[in-house]
C-alpha cells in the first residue's frame, strides 16, 4: 500500500513523528503542502492507494484521475474539500478526525479574553521598550485592566469545545449561560441554557463554538450585534464566514463591541484589504487555536488508526457511509 500526505506542514512543521501513520503501509510520501491545481494534485497522487488531505481539494475529476485511490483521510475534523458524495459512489471511504482539539481550542479562547482584559503582549513591550523605567509611579496600565470574576460568559455551541471552555470560565468565577439546540445533562453541569436573544442581552462575554452551517453563516451582523450589552468581548475561534466583517467592524468602532477576538476571518489566508486588519481594538490569530502539540499529535495518531482499521477491513470515523 501507499499513502500520500498532500499538505502535512501544518499539521507536522517537524516536530512530531509520522511514523505511527506511514508505519500502516509499505510506501509513504509526505508533502508539505500542494499547489491546489488539478495537474499538481493528480501529479502528487499518482497511483496512491491512501491519499491524507488537510486543505488540498479532492475534486471529482481527480477521482477520475487517479483510479488506485482506496482511502481518504482527513487529517482534520472538516472535510469539505473532498467530494465526499462522488468518493461514495466509488466505493472510497473518507475518514476524518472526529475530536482532537477541545483542550487546545479552549484554552486558546481563554487566552483571547484574558489578552482583552489585560492587553499582556503589549505591556510587555512597552517596558522592554523602556517606559517602565522611566516612569513616575510604581506601575502603569495603558489599558483599563478588566476583572472576569462576576461576568457572564455566553457560549454559543456548548459540544466538547464549548463545555471545556464553559469549565474554564467557572473556575475564573464567571457566570456562564449558553444557547444551543441540543441540550444536554453534561452542559446542563457547566452552563445556564438561555435563547439566542437572552444570551446576547445579558453575556459580557460572547464566544463562538459551532461548525459553520449554512444556518449560521452570516449570523453575526448588525442586527445581532445590536442585541448584545454595549461594551461587550466579541470570541470566534471557531470560523469566519459566521460573521460580517463590516458589520462587526461599525460595531468596534460604536463601541458596542468593546474587543473582538479572532482566530478566523471569512478568507483565509487573511487578505490584505479585510475590513479588519488595522482596527485597533481587534485581535487577530491565524487559524493557530488548534495548533497545540497534545491537539496535533491527536490528529496524527487518529489518522493511523483510521488506516490501520481500513486496512483491517473496518473502516473507522467515515463521513460518508
Amino acid at each position: 500500500m501507499k499513502l500520500v500526505c498532500l499538505d502535512g506542514y501544518c499539521e507536522n512543521p517537524g516536530d512530531l513523528s509520522w511514523a505511527p501513520v506511514a508505519d500502516q503501509v509499505d510506501e509513504f510520501i509526505v508533502y508539505d503542502r500542494t499547489e491546489k491545481t488539478f495537474e499538481a494534485t493528480v501529479e502528487r497522487i499518482g497511483d496512491a492507494d491512501i491519499v491524507l488531505t488537510n486543505k488540498t481539494p479532492l475534486t471529482k475529476e481527480i477521482f477520475d484521475a487517479c483510479p488506485n485511490i482506496k482511502l481518504v483521510c482527513c487529517i482534520s475534523t472538516g472535510y469539505a474539500v473532498v467530494d465526499i458524495a462522488y468518493a461514495k459512489s466509488k466505493g472510497i471511504p473518507v475518514c476524518n478526525v472526529p475530536i482532537y482539539g477541545v483542550a487546545s481550542v479552549s484554552q486558546f479562547t481563554i487566552a483571547l479574553l484574558l489578552e482583552a482584559c489585560h492587553h499582556i503582549g503589549y505591556h510587555n513591550d512597552t517596558v522592554h521598550a523602556g517606559k517602565w523605567e522611566n516612569c513616575i509611579d510604581f506601575c502603569y496600565a495603558d489599558y483599563p485592566q478588566i476583572e472576569l470574576e462576576g461576568l457572564t460568559m455566553g457560549i454559543i455551541g456548548l459540544g466538547n469545545i464549548g463545555r471545556h471552555t464553559a469549565a474554564i470560565a467557572g473556575a475564573l468565577g464567571m457566570n456562564v449561560i449558553a444557547y444551543d439546540e441540543w441540550q444536554n445533562d453534561k452542559g446542563r453541569e457547566l452552563a445556564t441554557y438561555v435563547d439566542l436573544d437572552t444570551l446576547l442581552a445579558e453575556s459580557d462575554v460572547i464566544t463562538i463554538h459551532m461548525p459553520l452551517l449554512p444556518s449560521n453563516t452570516n449570523l453575526f451582523r448588525k442586527e445581532t450585534f445590536d442585541k448584545m450589552k454595549d461594551g461587550v468581548i466579541f470570541i470566534n475561534p471557531s470560523r469566519g464566514k459566521m460573521v460580517n466583517e463590516a458589520d462587526l467592524k461599525a460595531a468596534l468602532e460604536s463601541g458596542k463591541v468593546k474587543y473582538a477576538c479572532l482566530d478566523v476571518v471569512s478568507t483565509e489566508p487573511i487578505k490584505a484589504d479585510n475590513v479588519l486588519k488595522g482596527v485597533k481594538n481587534c485581535i487577530i490569530t491565524p487559524h493557530m487555536a488548534w495548533l497545540g502539540d497534545g491537539s496535533r499529535r491527536r490528529i496524527l495518531n487518529t489518522t493511523a488508526d483510521n488506516v490501520k482499521a481500513f486496512l483491517a477491513g473496518e473502516p473507522q470515523n467515515v463521513v460518508n457511509k
